[in-house]
C-alpha cells in the first residue's frame, strides 16, 4: 500500500511539474509594463465562431482592431445607412476582456462606398461637399463609440512612396485639408480618444519625412494627433533595426506615441526590392516566389525567430515611446500575406503556426522580456 501511494504522489507531482514547465507566459503579460499588445481580428472572430481562436485573443492581447469591418465601404455603405452590427461587436468582445479598442479606419482612399465622391447624376462632388461628407461619416461612427473605443486611426496612407500626398479624390478635391477636417471632427466628436496617422512604408526616409510633415502640421494649428501609426508589413531583412530605430526616434521628437500597427514578417522572396502594403498591386503567381509550400524548413524558422527577437530587443529599448504593437493576423493561416502580393502563396509571418500553437518566434519574443 506504502509503495501504491508514494507512485500515486509521484505521478502527481511530475505531471505537476511537467504542467507547470509547460505553461508559458502570455505576450500581454511579458509586455504588459512596457506597451500594449494587439492584433487584428477577422469578421468570424468578432463573431466569435471559433472558440479556439477566441481563447487565443483574449489570451494572449489586450488591444484588438478590426482587420476589414469598420472600413467605409462595410460601416457606411450608402449615404443615408450605417451598419454598426459588427463595430458593436468588436467592442463588446473587447470590454468584456478588458481589451483597449482601435478603429480602423475612418478615412482611407480603399475599401470606400462607391457614392462617397459623387453626386446623384454621378458627377465629382466639390470640397464643400466632401467636406460635409467627412463630417457626417466621422461624426456619427466616432460619436457613437465615444468613451468605447479608445483610439482611432483617423486617416490612412495619405502619402505616396517620396513623401507626397497620395493622389487620392480626397487629396485632388480637397487637398492637404481633407486631414486637418478629419482630425478635427474626430477629437470634436471624442475629445478624449486618442488619434492617429497610420501608413506603410513609415521606415523609409522620404515617406518618414512626409508624415513628420503631417505631424508638424497638425501641431502647428493646434489639431490634436497623439500617434503615428507604423504598419510594419515587414520581411526577414528589411528594414534594418537601425533605420527602423532611426524612425522610431524622429517621430517621437514630434512629441505623438509611436505605434506599430499592423506587424508582420514575410519569409517569402518579395517581388520588389522593397516591401509594401499597397493592395492594389498584384503578381503573377510564380513557383520560385513561394518555396515552402509544405512546411517551413527549421533553418528559417530560426532566422525568423532571430528577426523577432531583434525588433522586440528594439522596441523594449525604446518602449518609452512606444504605445502599442499589434499583430496583422492572429496565426498564419489567416495571413494576409499568403495572398499578398501573389495569391495562393504559404506564408509564415506571424507568431502562431496554424495550428494555432506558438512558434519560435513566439518564445524569441518572450525571452526578450525574460531574458
Amino acid at each position: 500500500m506504502n509503495k501504491l501511494v508514494f507512485l500515486i504522489l509521484s505521478t502527481v507531482i511530475l505531471v505537476g511539474n511537467q504542467s507547470f514547465a509547460q505553461k508559458k507566459i502570455t505576450l500581454k503579460e511579458a509586455f504588459k509594463d512596457k506597451f500594449l499588445i494587439g492584433v487584428a481580428v477577422n469578421r468570424s472572430q468578432i463573431n466569435q465562431s471559433n472558440q479556439e481562436e477566441t481563447k487565443l485573443i483574449t489570451s494572449q492581447f489586450n488591444a484588438l482592431t478590426a482587420e476589414n469591418d469598420m472600413k467605409w465601404m462595410y460601416i457606411h455603405p450608402k449615404e443615408d445607412t450605417f451598419n454598426f452590427e459588427q463595430a458593436d461587436k468588436l467592442v463588446e468582445l473587447a470590454k468584456a476582456n478588458d481589451m483597449f479598442v482601435v478603429g480602423h479606419t475612418l478615412v482611407w482612399h480603399s475599401q470606400l462606398a462607391p457614392w462617397v465622391f459623387k453626386t446623384d447624376k454621378g458627377d465629382t462632388i466639390n470640397n464643400a461637399e466632401l467636406t460635409s461628407r467627412l463630417k457626417k461619416h466621422i461624426s456619427t461612427i466616432v460619436e457613437k463609440y465615444k468613451g468605447k473605443i479608445d483610439a482611432w486611426d483617423v486617416v490612412n496612407e495619405a502619402l505616396a512612396e517620396d513623401g507626397s500626398y497620395r493622389k487620392s479624390p480626397f487629396y485632388t478635391i480637397g487637398g492637404e485639408s481633407f486631414i486637418e477636417n478629419a482630425f478635427r471632427f474626430a477629437h470634436t466628436a471624442d475629445p478624449e480618444a486618442e488619434l492617429y496617422y497610420n501608413d506603410y512604408n513609415l521606415i523609409n526616409a522620404e515617406k518618414r519625412d512626409g508624415a513628420i510633415r503631417i505631424i508638424n502640421n497638425l501641431k502647428s494649428k493646434n489639431i490634436k494627433i497623439d500617434g503615428v501609426g507604423i504598419q510594419a508589413h515587414w520581411s526577414l531583412e528589411e528594414p534594418t533595426i537601425e533605420e527602423i530605430e532611426t524612425a522610431i526616434k524622429m517621430y517621437s521628437e514630434t512629441g505623438v506615441k509611436v505605434m506599430f500597427t499592423e506587424l508582420d514578417i514575410s519569409v517569402l522572396p518579395s517581388p520588389w526590392n522593397s516591401p509594401t502594403a499597397d493592395v492594389s498591386v498584384s503578381f503573377e503567381n510564380n513557383p520560385t516566389m513561394n518555396p515552402y509550400p509544405n512546411g517551413l524548413p527549421d533553418s528559417v524558422q530560426t532566422q525568423l525567430a532571430k528577426r523577432y527577437a531583434a525588433i522586440f530587443e528594439l522596441f523594449n529599448k525604446h518602449a518609452d515611446k512606444i504605445g502599442r504593437v499589434t499583430f496583422w493576423g492572429l496565426h498564419d493561416d489567416l495571413s494576409w500575406k499568403n495572398n499578398f502580393p501573389i495569391r495562393g502563396r504559404t506564408d509564415y509571418t506571424l507568431l502562431f503556426d496554424r495550428a494555432m500553437e506558438p512558434k519560435k518566434a513566439f518564445n524569441a519574443v518572450i525571452d526578450t522580456v525574460n531574458d
